[in-house]
């Protein structure tokens, strides 16, 4: 082939649309890890229009600045800062808006160019590998998880049914697994390494980066643990009732108290209790959820590396793990971090599954589909998530040729999903009412009915949980800061653009990953729309958890298109300024997170909750004293005050109800012992009730540190001629 003149270049450069691109590439900036682009894997066959690299052998001379792209990002960030609770102003934030996507709708459609791809992965073979069916495991599997199913009659783990499930589940996978012929088996690798163990570490600039990356990141879910939140709620309680009962011998498949949880979080705890030493405790609870709120992270990295290459899988891991709403919900003890933490690796499975026509991954997608369904009860959606990502799929052209395969392998992927669920489907067989309770109440009549016609809540749920991102989270102070976004400021001015971005680039590429990535988003947030009897509890950031996830997905793809714009304008100040832009984008976001779990939430929460660790310090404290006992401290109850199983807890005795009733006073007269009682100071009949029985008592206001959490402290001596009982 005769090779181009400069002449032929110059003319291509001239007339671009009358003759192809002619490139003359660079070798030290192909070469340069550095640059934003170059971190886009592309495979060798693509064409320069589909490479997420393009124009990156151009000289910098022939690329203009994106100067309408940058500035449509900047409008939009101050817009978006507009509608912060402080400060908002609504109209002008609107009319900003309007200027940030007239400009980048300009900059995006005047050049087909500025389109990259969704899949950056080599194209797949035209069809599926062929299956070979290991059918004595398989038959095995069935016969196991019936056994399995059959003995889970008593809704508990026991050493017979526990090995039949989860010897089915193995044998399950290892039936429709796939060995790479290209790849030598895992036993094989684990063998040769045991022969020769040797590791080799490479540290290279990407490596520090992503090294920082994690740091910051765990920096961001752990620092203050044990003070953000600083207090329980009655929630906690039930949670760690339902601990005692693991550690006590009780292996409940679902635990029935307070409406039914299922399981997952009541092992973690009781694990985290034992191996940190923390017992029953709030802080048992948070490590728990804030372990697994972190490992949902990887996932989400992979799933961004997937669909747009490792900045983006790095951008999506960076904003994830510093942003208030996957933080708070991991911090506050609860099941909540376990939606993303297994729709996660669902949706990265399917999704590579899909992509690379690779059978292993959709078992492994039904492997954590299952285990999920154990975890939090908003992830009973995610298998309709993953009908409607095949659906898609299955419509579009990538899929032309391969159908029936999919829909085995969507049957294989459903076939290990229920084999992990058995426990919980025999729960559901014996007691459909207490296993469905929670979610026929909010979506049915059964507990309140619906205040409008239900269509019409639904589409007012389904309005208010989109706009959330931008405008309001929700009310439930518990865990979010009421009337505030989701998303800060810069987090959510990208996730405006990035829907438009992928919108326009499934108009030009018709890549179903685009349009599963839009979809899915309200899907994930269906737990928190179809709270129809409740719509006040919509939204939520618990149950749009899962939403998380294609949400900083699309941000960090939005991100990384911006910045490698600018790295394709100049090879040398491109970069320059796409790492400045990026470093104040990322340091912009931190400084605001940090603000709003570590000062605004945590003085929200400690403003509304009530301070029992506090009265169960002063119990404790009376317990361990010459005169006192922990059977002789009472909190006399009082309509909306402290949980007295909380003081119980926060006093080191998890067993203990510290509730005396008024109408049980006289209860006490038989004890000779010191007796102590903490009252609520509306209170006042009680005060004059105990003086009338105990006069010789002491009593005084006790000043908390949360200004309206004081509270009376009564004593009663054993021998008031004896006892100084101020001091």
């Amino acid at each position: 082939m005769k090779e181009p003149s400069v002449l032929d270049y110059l003319k291509s450069i001239l007339n671009p649309w009358q003759r192809e691109k002619i490139l003359i590439p660079y070798e030290d900036e192909l070469a340069d890890g550095n640059a934003l682009a170059s971190a886009v894997q592309n495979p060798p066959d693509h064409t320069e229009e589909e490479s997420a690299s393009e124009n990156i052998g151009i000289p910098a001379s022939q690329n203009r600045f994106p100067w309408l792209l940058v500035l449509s990002v900047l409008i939009a960030i101050i817009s978006q800062a507009l509608l912060e609770p402080q400060a908002r102003q609504t109209g002008l934030a609107i009319a900003a808006y309007a200027v940030s996507l007239v400009m980048f709708l300009v900059y995006v459609l005047r050049k087909s160019s500025n389109i990259e791809p969704a899949d950056i992965q080599p194209a797949p073979s035209s069809a599926f590998p062929v299956v070979r069916v290991k059918s004595k495991a398989l038959i095995a599997s069935l016969v196991l998880g019936f056994l399995a199913f059959l003995t889970f009659s008593s809704h508990q783990f026991n050493l017979i049914n526990t090995v039949s499930w989860l010897t089915s589940i193995g044998l399950g996978i290892y039936a429709f697994w796939q060995d790479k012929p290209d790849h030598p088996r895992l036993s094989d690798r684990l063998l040769n390494f045991l022969k020769h163990p040797r590791i080799k570490l490479t540290i290279t600039p990407w490596t520090i980066i992503l090294l920082a990356s994690i740091v910051l990141v765990v920096f961001f879910r752990f620092y203050r643990l044990d003070e953000v939140p600083g207090e329980m709620f009655s929630d906690h309680a039930e949670k760690l009732l339902d601990v005692a009962d693991v550690l006590n011998g009780d292996h409940w498949i679902y635990f029935p108290r307070n409406t039914g949880r299922e399981f997952i979080q009541m092992y973690l705890t009781a694990a985290v209790s034992k191996i940190f030493g923390t017992g029953l405790s709030f802080m048992s609870l948070k490590i728990g959820t804030a372990l697994a709120g972190l490992l949902a992270l990887p996932f989400i990295y992979l799933l961004g590396k997937e669909l747009g290459g490792r900045w983006t899988g790095l951008f999506a891991f960076l904003f994830t793990g510093i942003a208030y709403w996957p933080n708070v919900i991991s911090r506050i003890g609860l099941r909540f971090p376990l939606y993303p933490l297994f729709a996660a690796p669902v949706l990265y499975f399917l999704i590579r599954g899909l992509k690379r026509r690779s059978w292993n991954d959709f078992l492994l997608s039904g492997l954590f589909l299952g285990l999920g369904l154990h975890g939090y009860s908003p992830m009973r959606f995610v298998p309709f998530v993953v009908a409607a990502a095949v659906i898609l799929y299955m419509l579009h052209p990538q899929s032309r040729g391969h159908r029936k395969q999919v829909l085995f392998a969507f049957c294989v992927l459903a076939f290990v999903a229920v084999l992990v669920f058995i426990p919980l489907l025999r729960y559901m067989v014996d007691d459909p009412d207490m296993f469905f309770y929670r979610t026929l109440t909010r979506m049915g009549t059964l507990e309140q009915a619906y205040t409008q016609p239900a269509i019409l809540v639904f589409f007012s749920n389904l309005w208010r949980a989109l706009v959330m991102f931008f405008w309001d989270n929700g009310s439930i102070w518990v865990h979010s800061i009421p009337g505030r976004p989701a998303l800060a400021v810069v987090p959510a001015a990208l996730f405006f653009l990035s829907i438009v971005y992928v919108i326009i680039r499934y108009i030009r590429k018709h890549d179903w990953v685009d349009l599963f990535l839009l979809v899915s988003i309200p899907l994930l947030m269906m737990p928190s729309i179809l709270s129809l009897a409740f719509p006040d509890e919509n939204p939520s950031l618990n149950r749009t958890g899962g939403a998380m996830i294609p949400v900083f997905i699309m941000i960090a793809i939005l991100l990384e298109y911006v910045l490698s714009r600018l790295v394709k304008w100049h090879k040398v100040y491109g970069k320059v300024l796409a790492s400045v832009l990026g470093i104040f984008l990322l340091l912009t976001t931190i400084n605001q997170d940090y603000n709003l779990v570590f000062k605004q939430f945590d003085q929200q929460f400690m403003s509304g909750a009530w301070n029992t660790s506090e009265i169960g310090e002063i119990i404790r404290g009376f317990a361990d004293s010459t005169i006192g006992s922990r059977d002789t401290a009472y909190v006399v109850p009082f309509p909306y005050w402290v949980d007295t199983r909380l003081v119980g807890i926060n006093a080191g005795f998890p067993d203990k109800d510290y509730a005396l009733w008024p109408e049980d006073f006289s209860q006490t007269l038989s004890q000779t012992g010191a007796k102590l009682f903490i009252i609520k100071p509306e209170d006042q009949q009680s005060i004059l009730d105990l003086q009338a029985m105990y006069p010789q008592c002491s009593y005084w206001l006790h000043t908390s540190e949360l200004p309206g959490k004081d509270f009376w402290i009564l004593l009663v001596p054993p021998d008031p001629t004896t006892v100084d009982v101020q001091g």
